[in-house]
């Protein structure tokens, strides 16, 4: 068993949390999460991994063990979520790497393929969507609230930032609930449950618009540079549906897509499946 480290970077003076594997001179490998989780949610896929590739899992500005500076210091918005990871990649010497996003960690780890297509080696997308054709019906209230930021309509998605709700989004379209452990879900309500990251959360709900409005960009991307991509998607998702996922061979269409019988967390269930999938595309 390769152990996994615990490590701390300063990227400008900011606390990045980070988790490590592998060997130093293997492929590199990023792993970007997503909402309302941080790096634990690897947990299960790292050990996987490691034997092969030099793995590497932050925990987002806000999330997790990373800095989450109030609102009025550091302004919560994907652009700014992006650059920080962008110069975490640079402080830690990650300078080519294979991408694994999942949910916010779609946008953010898309921001860098724009930003720095040269870096990019592959890209495997959980349930990371970048085509309107992915977003369900249950973006409703969210997207009333791009429309309108009223103080009712960002009220209205609180109902997103409860317990009851996190346990749903591990649980729903899991066919046997059984086999998805506790831990990663009681440990995100830990963190949601932290003064201030309410507020916080709002805020990335609200600036969502912003990588929806990317999508062209992010099309583009993908056919121009067609990376090696592997699409891994949990096609009971409440949230990103399978469309999104066949979408990306438009623009790629040596993408791999694959679904599993699972929900939005894919890994507490398939973890396994997904590795396998990981290296049959990038060995």
């Amino acid at each position: 068993m390769i152990p996994t480290r615990y490590r701390t970077a300063d990227v400008d003076g900011f606390k990045v949390f980070y988790r490590e594997a592998g060997p130093a001179n293997a492929p590199r490998l990023l792993l970007l999460h997503g909402f309302p989780s941080a790096g634990h949610m690897f947990r299960d896929l790292i050990p996987l991994l490691a034997d092969k590739f030099h793995i590497v899992a932050p925990d987002l500005p806000g999330f997790g063990q990373s800095d989450m500076p109030p609102r009025e210091t550091f302004s919560y918005t994907f652009d700014n979520i992006a650059r920080m990871i962008e110069r975490f990649t640079e402080v830690i010497g990650f300078d080519r790497f294979a991408v694994y996003v999942f949910d916010y960690g779609a946008p953010t780890g898309f921001r860098l393929a724009l930003r720095h297509p040269e870096r990019i080696t592959a890209i495997i997308s959980q349930n990371g969507n970048a085509y309107e054709d992915g977003l369900s019906e249950g973006w409703g209230p969210i997207k009333a609230y791009w429309q309108d930021p009223s103080p009712a309509n960002r009220d209205a998605l609180r109902a997103f930032l409860t317990p009851e709700t996190t346990r749903w989004q591990y649980t729903h379209g899991v066919p046997d609930p059984t086999m998805v452990s506790p831990d990663g879900q009681n440990l995100d309500n830990c963190y949601l449950a932290r003064p201030g990251a309410d507020e916080i959360q709002l805020d990335l709900f609200g600036d969502y618009k912003s990588n929806v409005a990317l999508y062209p960009a992010f099309q583009n991307y993908f056919r121009t540079h067609q990376p090696p991509f592997l699409a891994a998607w949990g096609k009971n998702d409440p949230f990103f549906i399978p469309p999104g996922a066949e979408a990306f061979k438009r623009d790629n269409p040596k993408a791999v897509v694959r679904f599993f019988d699972t929900g939005h967390f894919a890994l507490e269930t398939h973890a396994s499946e997904i590795a396998q999938s990981i290296r049959d595309l990038l060995t």
